[in-house]
């Protein structure tokens, strides 16, 4: 019997109604989903009733053919009863030293275009020179560390995004996508957030499957006499061991025409000193 956190045997409900809704959200059947896993079918509707109670290694495995997010394995696992499989550390840790050295790596590499490092729940936790230099010119004074914040909030960058309809509804969809295959309750309230901003077309609260056919949509900015023109590529770690490690994302921004990149280049260099 596990009694780990206060769950004796009742955490097992729990468990099986989570896989269920794993199970849904990954369009799988009892069927399909016990043949890759190896188990009856009888089994698997044992675990998702309660009826049987599953062992450590039948939760990661479930998880794994899932291929549920490694912060909801540890709430499945702890559902079931048992400790939670992966940490959750700060990128400040020293364990995640070598990794946040590749990461300021890539960002100035970067240089002079932005770029940023963004966690789970879309906060800029790294940025390189560019970012700050660039992106300071297009914001107002409510300078939020949050990108989809920025990009809906009034005093923030969304003033000076000319494309801003086209920008804000793709930030909708992957706000969709990403409550329908996680589940993660803090997008769902920075989705409901962004949701109730002012002129936001009501047809945007509901995921849309047939998103326009543009191969790339660019950012344009624009203030005053200052245009640039971004658009950007996103990339995330290979086979991470850690939760924080596997919901970074590196958000790099890359000139669509010639005028944006002479003009990130000239930013870059200092002005001279008056004597």
């Amino acid at each position: 019997m596990n009694t780990l956190l206060g769950f004796p045997n009742g955490g097992v409900p729990a468990f099986g109604r989570m896989l269920r809704e794993w199970r849904a959200r990954a369009r799988k059947s009892q069927l399909s989903l016990a043949t890759e896993a190896g188990i009856s079918t009888r089994h698997l509707s044992f675990l998702e009733t309660g009826r049987a109670q599953p062992s450590r290694e039948m939760v990661q495995l479930l998880a794994a053919m899932l291929d549920v997010p490694l912060g909801e394995r540890n709430a499945l696992l702890v559902a079931a009863g048992y400790a939670p499989a992966f940490a959750e550390r700060p990128l400040g840790a020293p364990e995640l030293e070598p990794v946040r050295r590749a990461l300021e790596y890539i960002l100035r590499q970067q240089e002079p275009f932005p770029a940023l490092v963004i966690d789970g729940e879309w906060n800029i936790v790294l940025k390189n020179a560019a970012a700050a230099r660039i992106f300071r010119l297009f914001c107002g004074p409510k300078r939020t560390t949050n990108v989809v914040r920025s990009v809906f909030e009034p005093d923030g960058l969304r003033p000076s995004i000319v494309n801003w309809s086209a920008i804000a509804g793709c930030l909708v969809q992957s706000l969709h996508r990403e409550v329908a295959a996680t589940g993660n309750e803090a997008i769902v309230q920075l989705r409901d957030e962004v949701l109730a901003c002012p002129d936001v077309p009501q047809c945007w609260r509901t995921p849309d499957p047939l998103p326009a056919c543009e191969p790339i949509v660019s950012m344009e900015l624009r203030k005053d006499d200052l245009a640039m023109t971004f658009f950007s590529t996103v990339t995330t770690l290979a086979t991470p061991r850690d939760v924080t490690l596997q919901r970074l994302k590196i958000e790099s921004f890359f000139p669509a025409d010639a005028v944006t990149e002479q003009t990130a280049r000239r930013l870059a260099v200092p002005e001279p000193i008056a004597v």
